[in-house]
């Protein structure tokens, strides 16, 4: 099987690259975060480059590209710690949007890709857990279309999004597995709130509400096409990951290689090049991970779900132990506000309980498996 990245994916990884190295320097990201993490400027600049186009199809004004092209693009922003919607904006909501009429798709992905639009998906409610089945916002029929009313946490830039996909219920209990529509929502809408506040990891983030809010119609039997968008943002977020490790591991390298202790580079203390050979050793599990999910986003759900499952599995456990071994390495620097080893840390800390923590993963692999275990089951 051949692993390498086509001519075309290799020269939209530089492509992104260049951008990072010019217009996203830390010092930049650190302003942002620091002025409350709004980033509808980065997002016009990814727009300016195509990649908000990257999932969109070529008949919607878009790339047509496919997830390999997305893990390229996800690694190459998790390495310059960009801290802008892309993955939930330009990778989630078109594949929500996906099962939408034709004249919907029409009317907001030429948006989507030319950036002029910023459509994320609000899909967490505080008794979920992570359970996509979870959802007590109720859709009622009207003579317009359709009203929801409910509530939303943590949608990623929700006080900066133009519009919301939203999951709500038609039918059934709140965690019954069908009944479930998904609809779009005009965030100018009436009955429509929006509750901004600062993340951990320095982005945005908001809370939803509802009151009798008018929405388009998507698809009735939403679960289905939730549980693929999820799985899209499981790649991007290990592929995300993969690139913020790999970036903090050579942070930390060069730290090691720089400060002295008893006239010598700590980095010739043989407990720390252990140490730092068990962080490499961790970056290459989730690479391997990362590519691993990304490849099985085209196969049937089945498999796909249990495989995107085990990927933020092992991503998660790398991500932690990646994180707190290079602040450990650094010692007090390393927790610094300034010091950008800090803000990847957060970062992979806040991607490590995203789209499902570690432990629920494991519990929805441990569910799936049948008469076998692992990743070649």
């Amino acid at each position: 099987m051949d692993f390498d990245f086509s001519d075309d994916q290799v020269s939209l990884r530089d492509a992104v690259a260049r951008w990072v190295d010019k217009a996203f320097p830390f010092e930049r990201r650190h302003a942002l975060a620091k002025a409350g993490g709004a980033t509808r400027e980065v997002w016009s600049e990814l727009a300016e480059l195509g990649l908000c186009g990257l999932a969109v199809p070529e008949a919607q004004g878009g790339m047509g590209f496919g997830p390999i092209e997305a893990l390229v693009v996800m690694e190459e922003l998790g390495r310059g710690l960009v801290n802008a919607p892309y993955a939930a904006g330009a990778l989630v909501a078109p594949a929500l949007l996906a099962a939408a009429p034709g004249d919907l798709q029409a009317a907001w992905l030429p948006r989507v890709a030319s950036g002029e639009a910023l459509v994320v998906p609000a899909l967490q409610e505080r008794a979920a857990r992570y359970r996509l089945q979870q959802v007590s916002t109720r859709a009622e029929a009207s003579a317009e279309g359709y009203r929801l009313s409910g509530h939303k946490s943590v949608v990623p830039a929700a006080d900066e999004a133009n519009a919301f996909i939203v999951p709500a219920r038609l039918a059934g209990a709140d965690d019954a597995g069908t009944g479930i529509g998904l609809f779009l929502v005009e965030r100018a809408s009436a009955g429509v709130s929006v509750s901004g506040y600062s993340t951990q990891d320095g982005a945005r983030a908001g809370e939803l509400a509802l009151a009798s809010a008018p929405a388009a119609l998507i698809c009735t039997e939403g679960l289905q096409a939730l549980e693929f968008a999820a799985d899209v943002g499981i790649a991007a977020s290990c592929a995300e990951g993969t690139g913020l490790m790999e970036r903090l591991l050579a942070i930390t390298v060069d730290y090691l290689n720089t400060r002295k202790q008893f006239g010598v580079t700590i980095a010739s203390f043989q407990v720390l090049r252990h140490r730092t050979a068990d962080v490499k050793m961790q970056l290459e599990l989730a690479r391997s991970m990362s590519y691993f999910a990304s490849m099985k986003l085209g196969e049937p759900a089945a498999g796909r779900r249990r495989a995107l499952s085990q990927a933020k599995v092992q991503l998660g456990r790398s991500m932690r132990q990646v994180g707190q071994e290079c602040i450990q390495l650094h010692g007090g620097i390393g927790v610094t506000d300034e010091y950008a080893a800090s803000h990847y840390f957060k970062r992979l800390t806040v991607l490590e309980m995203s789209w499902g923590d570690t432990l629920h993963h494991l519990g929805q692999v441990s569910s799936r498996m049948q008469d076998t275990a692992g990743v070649f089951a």
